[in-house]
């Protein structure tokens, strides 16, 4: 955990280095390939970053995070568009670049702070994903002993949970810098479509900055359904190159198969929609509807998504640090109820003195000044025993 807790230090201190240089650049090109050279360097220390990370799962969100949104959004600024501006403060910039977050438009150009209040995070939301991520670390251990289908379930469960706790709580974190921030999942069980779960629900920030660097400038060449169809080619792509962040290992084009399945899909749903409205057809009641979504994402997930990561050791090697994480955080809740009962024993110790010194006191007032009740003595006597014992 130090050499860990030491190369988050100093990744992070690079990627400010790199967003600020990003900013300065940006600032004083115009948008075009001059800022496109000179922010070339900054795309190729962002896709390098990971790679500095032993951490399979570090290297996974450090790959999610800077070599796939990250260099998009920094080839987006150099277009003159997308979440980056140059005039935006320096925190905000490097905020902005180096996690998933989107900050709300708050006027025309480019993006800006917000002039309503983003949704706070919910505390029982969270204890919520919180005791579902302890319980699934838990059955963990019984892996062996569960049918593959189960754990893969477990597994997708468990990236939810994580990604839709992480990412809010990064969301909180930059409302606490005055930044306004777009929510990143909006309930995708509860989807009606395909469209609408992508669209709509599932990792938004995704979606925010895949449509203004495939999805508009296809569509406006070659239509909506090509558009479609490079947007998830181009996840597919992207999802590949975070496998092999995660594993090591070369892609094996089973995850670009798993996006342009649903990105076929995608476009038939829609094309199916418009039939069904020209026929007058009504469409199928909404949990109907939904419950074939989370049958068909699922089931393709554990065709397609799953197996690329879980083959030769994949799953066992992110087991183990899964369950050395759970370690580390159930040593430090021991040790954190320890130093807080500590703290709660000794507070009470240290009243209880006062409470026998000032009682003490008063007692042999009221005897000196003549009042002679019987009590009095006796509290004289035991509180001059009890005191030592309960000073600290």
């Amino acid at each position: 955990m130090e050499l860990l807790r030491d190369s988050i230090a100093m990744v992070s201190l690079a990627v400010l280095v790199a967003a600020v240089c990003a900013r300065a650049a940006s600032s004083w090109l115009r948008p075009g390939f001059p800022r496109l050279a000179a922010l070339l360097p900054v795309v190729a220390f962002l896709a390098a970053t990971p790679l500095a990370f032993t951490s399979a799962i570090v290297r996974g969100l450090a790959a999610f995070f800077l070599t796939w949104l990250g260099v998009f959004k920094v080839i987006l600024l150099a277009a003159g568009s997308g979440p980056l501006d140059p005039t935006l403060p320096v925190l905000v910039f490097v905020f902005t670049a180096a996690l998933p977050v989107k900050l709300r438009c708050g006027g025309p150009g480019a993006a800006g702070v917000a002039a309503s209040k983003v949704k706070p995070v919910s505390p029982v939301s969270c204890a919520v994903k919180v005791a579902v991520i302890a319980a699934i670390l838990h059955v963990y251990q019984y892996t062996d002993q569960l049918h593959l289908y189960m754990r893969l379930a477990l597994y997708g469960v468990h990236m939810y949970c994580f990604l839709d706790l992480l990412l809010p709580c990064i969301a909180a974190a930059g409302g606490a810098l005055g930044m306004e921030l777009e929510p990143q999942f909006d309930r995708p069980y509860l989807a009606s479509s395909l469209r609408d779960f992508w669209g709509r629900r599932w990792n938004l920030m995704v979606s925010a900055i895949l449509r203004p660097s495939v999805y508009d400038p296809v569509r406006a060449r070659a239509g909506k359904a090509a558009a479609t169809m490079a947007t998830f080619l181009v996840s597919g792509l992207m999802h590949e190159a975070l496998i092999y962040y995660l594993t090591l290992r070369p892609p094996t084009g089973e995850m670009t198969a798993f996006f342009l399945l649903h990105g076929a899909c995608c476009v038939a749903e829609e094309l199916c929609a418009r039939r069904w409205a020209v026929k007058g057809w009504r469409p199928p009641p909404r949990p109907v509807s939904t419950l074939l979504v989370v049958v068909f994402v699922t089931g393709t997930a554990f065709w397609l998504f799953f197996p690329p990561i879980c083959r030769d050791g994949g799953e066992e090697a992110l087991l183990e640090e899964w369950a050395a994480v759970a370690s580390f955080f159930e040593d430090a809740g021991r040790e954190l109820i320890r130093h807080a009962s500590d703290v709660v024993m000794n507070s009470k110790v240290e009243t209880c003195t006062l409470y026998s010194l000032t009682y003490r006191k008063l007692t042999i007032y009221d005897c000196q000044h003549g009042h002679n009740n019987p009590v009095n003595y006796v509290t004289i006597v035991v509180s001059y025993y009890i005191t030592p014992c309960l000073s600290p």
